[in-house]
């Protein structure tokens, strides 16, 4: 097949994700063309079937704020006849879906048929997408799109709850690359670099946003570190970055926080750490914690949205009501102190992620596409 993937090429989750996914599309054969403004921060053009098309949005000052809908739409239009794509997966609602349907309908008056898949990732629907003046245009996208997804039943639910919708969804959880997820050699000698023998290390990987719950993560650590010899290791850049650091001052734990800002080096990072911190307001499904899970780590986690279908209470980690910051402290601490059981739980975590890996979730995938050129054919 061939498959245009329409993302955010940032180091959000859906970015991630949509990267990877047409990554490993490749290796299956299938010739993959990216349509976006950036290339992606995970892509790489070393596979003769990956292509990456940049959109180009013209300044113009009559427009306030530049037209990027049109520009994409337009592009689609012009990358579908270029080179015969055969079927559209935009990720994320808005603006990507409300652009193919343009796209589709310019196709169509020339006679072209290009079925579109959406997958809906999270913030698209609960915060962007519920907005009064988005939601019509959601709601329409949504309809339009011949094949829908989403990331987890969480979100799944939320949809219908919050539009509406009268397609049915399909929920295709995100996945993980377990054969990425390796152990580091002298792993002891490279976990040196940023914690004393000692020391336990506390991570985080995020977009430092107000849904993350920045400052929990840091009372959360400060608790542990009154018991347990440790570090905390924030990874990421956001607008509660500065918050969190001012936070670090005020409780005299700065020495003991190391904020990384993006990386290209999260597997290394998970891999060096003990526990994850995720006490999320929301999470439409939790990809940081299953790349954690990946490696090894277990999670504390809020129980928000599609947490629970990734972090097992009592087994990959522990779940907390939201904003329960004396919980998770304490399941922290206790899970740190009791050796056998850490690493028990560290063996869980991995069994857990298990489940998600690329092998398992892209065949759901191309099902999802056959099924959609299908309907075309109809």
């Amino acid at each position: 097949m061939k498959i245009a993937i329409v993302c955010y090429p940032t180091f959000g989750g859906s970015g991630v994700v949509a990267t990877e996914l047409g990554l490993e599309l490749a290796k299956r054969g299938h010739e993959i063309h990216f349509i976006t403004y950036s290339q992606p921060v995970r892509l790489a053009l070393l596979n003769p079937n990956v292509h990456y098309h940049e959109v180009h949005v013209p300044e113009y000052p009559l427009f306030h704020y530049q037209p990027y809908e049109l520009a994409l739409s337009s592009k689609l239009v012009d990358m579908v006849k270029l080179y015969k794509i055969d079927v559209l997966h935009v990720h994320y609602a808005i603006p990507h879906a409300y652009a193919g349907y343009m796209a589709k309908q310019m196709l169509a008056d020339e006679g072209i048929h290009i079925p579109m898949v959406t997958t809906l990732h999270g913030t698209d629907i609960t915060l962007v997408g519920n907005h009064p003046f988005y939601k019509p245009a959601v709601s329409f996208s949504i309809n339009k799109s011949d094949v829908v997804t989403s990331v987890s039943q969480s979100l799944k639910d939320d949809t219908y709850r919050l539009f509406d919708i009268k397609k049915e969804i399909v929920v295709i959880p995100n996945f993980i690359e377990l054969a990425k997820a390796k152990p580091i050699e002298n792993i002891a000698c490279h976990r040196s670099l940023m914690a004393c023998e000692n020391e336990m290390i506390i991570t985080h990987i995020s977009n430092f946003r107000k849904v993350k719950r920045i400052e929990d993560i840091v009372k959360i650590f400060y608790e542990i570190q009154k018991e347990i010899p440790s570090k905390l290791m924030m990874v990421g850049e956001g607008p509660e970055k500065e918050n969190a650091e001012y936070l670090c001052n005020q409780l005299g734990i700065q020495n003991k926080v190391i904020f990384f800002g993006n990386s290209n080096e999260i597997d290394k990072i998970l891999s060096y750490s003990d526990l994850f911190l995720l006490p999320s307001e929301t999470e439409s499904f939790g990809l940081a914690a299953l790349e954690a899970m990946a490696c090894g780590v277990p999670v504390i986690s809020s129980n928000s949205g599609g947490l629970p279908e990734v972090n097992k209470d009592g087994f990959s980690g522990y779940l907390s009501n939201v904003g329960d910051v004396a919980k998770m402290s304490q399941d922290a601490i206790d899970l740190l102190k009791d050796k056998a059981k850490l690493k028990q739980f560290k063996i869980n975590a991995l069994e857990t992620a298990k489940l998600f890996d690329i092998q398992q979730i892209m065949p759901l995938y191309e099902q999802v596409y056959y099924q959609a050129i299908q309907s075309k054919n109809e």
